[in-house]
C-alpha cells in the first residue's frame, strides 16, 4: 500500500493498495495501521465504521462537522464515485481549496479527509457503497451541509443532481454555513 499526499488540501492523502489479481479476481489490503502511521495519522483514532449504498446520480454532501470536527476514511469498495473535498480549515494553507476525486471498486484508493474539510460524493454507476472510517461518534448536532452548487466552490459534478436528500437539496451557502461552524 502506497500514500500519497493531496497537493490541494493539506493532511489529505491518497491510500492506493497493490491488489493481486488472477483468474479468481483480486484481494488487497484496504487498511494498513503501519502506513497510516507513517504518515502521522493515528490508525486507533478511528472509532465508527459506516457503509453507504447509492444509486447512479446520487449526490451526498457537502457535509461537515462543527466543533472538533471529524477526520475520515473514505473508499468506495463497489462500482464508482466523484469524490469531492473542501478545506474549511481557516488556518490551513490550502484553505477553501476544493478537490475531486475518481474513486472505484477497482482501485479500492481509500481518501484520508482531515477534519474541518467538507465533504460529498456523486454516485456515478448503477449501485456505488462508500466505506467510511471514522474519528468520532455520530452527533447529529454538530451536522452542517453546504450547497452542493455554491458558485464559490463551483464544483464540477459530472451529473445532474437529482438524487439528493432534503437536507442536501436545502443546503445554505457555504458563507451561512461557515458562520454554523463557528458557533
Amino acid at each position: 500500500m502506497k500514500a500519497t499526499a493531496v497537493p490541494e488540501i493539506t493532511g489529505a492523502y491518497l491510500f492506493q493498495p497493490t491488489p493481486y489479481a488472477d483468474e479468481r479476481g483480486f484481494f488487497c489490503r484496504t487498511f494498513d495501521a503501519d502506513v497510516v502511521r507513517s504518515v502521522g495519522i493515528d490508525p486507533d483514532s478511528f472509532v465508527q465504521d459506516s457503509l453507504s449504498r447509492n444509486v447512479r446520480g446520487v449526490l451526498r454532501g457537502l457535509h461537515l462537522r462543527s466543533g472538533a470536527g471529524e477526520a475520515k476514511l473514505v473508499r468506495c469498495s463497489y462500482g464508482r464515485i466523484f469524490d469531492v473535498v473542501v478545506d474549511l480549515r481557516p488556518d490551513s494553507p490550502t484553505y477553501r481549496n476544493v478537490a475531486t476525486f475518481d474513486l472505484s471498486g477497482e482501485a479500492q484508493t481509500s481518501l484520508y479527509i482531515p477534519a474541518g474539510c467538507a465533504h460529498g460524493f456523486q454516485a456515478l454507476t448503477e449501485t456505488a457503497d462508500i466505506s467510511y472510517r471514522i474519528d468520532r461518534p455520530h452527533d447529529p448536532s454538530e451536522d452542517v451541509t453546504i450547497a452542493h452548487d455554491d458558485p464559490e466552490l463551483a464544483v464540477p459534478w459530472p451529473l445532474p443532481a437529482l438524487l439528493m436528500s432534503p437536507r442536501d437539496r436545502e443546503a445554505p451557502s457555504l458563507a451561512v454555513a461557515l458562520k454554523q461552524t463557528e458557533g
